[in-house]
């Protein structure tokens, strides 16, 4: 006990009915937390490895693998889970769900990034053990539903081995669209380039009455499994450029990737780097433009 509220104590038994004030609510990133997530995966790439959960912000945790995002948010109605990493990996989520203090069975709604299998695989099977429901974009559910990777995807060569548990959409969302429950209202931006489906999510997570933005911009690299071209797919560059124009004409706040190394959250989350700052959606899509022209022309090369 800290010797602040050790007087606070005594004061308050010298003096009756003298009301002490409730100390405030964590608020920015539970630094030893993540150090224990740092340190237990260091050198794992593998999508699965399991880490341990950290607090990101106020009622926002961190309950993914080393490699892949999933974060929880919670409210006293019920909480949002906002991605579901591989199939192997949902006992961990669900055993970091409890770690936290919360009861799996109390998460109301899953949303996703996108449609491939390393952040949907696991959706199933968490379903079956929360009873939550599902939002899905109508891209991301017509391919969710037969638990293969859509055919037309730019990656389908190098994911066509990895199918998951086909699992229904119990709502369709839209750019605009916003997920409640309770006083937790997430909003959902369809970002189109990495999938057809693609989704990013925004919220306020708050410590009691202090409240930030939280962003979870989703993947925007331009990955091509050959023999697939985007030389080939005009129409696919050009839903990259206008959403690389839509994320960097953001304010996002503290911004979260479907894969944490991309946007060095756990750096920002130790402290060694802002947790964040202004030019942090600028930046991204910037990193994203540039990959896209790389890719093009590598592809002009040949």
């Amino acid at each position: 006990m800290s010797v602040k509220s050790a007087l606070a104590l005594a004061l308050a038994a010298l003096v009756p009915g003298l009301a002490l004030a409730a100390p405030a609510a964590p608020a920015g990133p539970d630094r030893a937390a993540t150090q224990a997530l740092v340190k237990q995966c260091e050198g794992k790439e593998d999508f699965s490895a399991p880490a341990p959960p950290a607090r990101l912000y106020g009622n926002t945790y961190y309950v993914g693998t080393c490699t892949v995002s999933a974060l929880l948010v919670t409210s006293p109605q019920g909480h949002v889970l906002v991605d579901a990493a591989t199939e192997e990996a949902a006992p961990s989520i669900l055993a970091n769900i409890r770690t936290l203090g919360f009861r799996p069975e109390d998460v109301r709604w899953i949303v996703t990034s996108h449609e491939h299998f390393d952040h949907v695989g696991g959706l199933a099977a968490l379903v079956k053990a929360t009873g939550a429901k599902i939002a899905l974009s109508a891209p991301a559910a017509a391919v969710l539903a037969t638990g293969k990777v859509d055919p037309a995807d730019s990656q389908a060569g190098w994911l066509k081995e990895h199918d998951f548990a086909p699992v229904k959409a119990d709502r369709i969302v839209a750019s605009g669209s916003v997920v409640r429950v309770g006083p937790l209202r997430l909003t959902m931006t369809a970002t189109p380039g990495h999938t057809t489906g693609s989704s990013s999510w925004s919220w306020q997570s708050c410590a009691g009455k202090l409240c930030r933005t939280v962003s979870y911009v989703d993947s925007i690299s331009a990955l091509a499994a050959p023999p697939y071209r985007f030389t080939d797919h005009p129409d696919v560059v050009a839903r990259f450029r206008r959403t690389f124009r839509a994320i960097a004409a953001r304010r996002c706040g503290i911004l979260v990737t479907p894969h944490p190394s991309v946007s060095n959250l756990f750096e920002r989350m130790l402290g060694e780097e802002p947790l964040a700052f202004p030019a942090a959606c600028q930046n991204y899509a910037d990193m994203g433009r540039k990959g896209l022209d790389a890719q093009l022309a590598k592809e002009n090369i040949k």
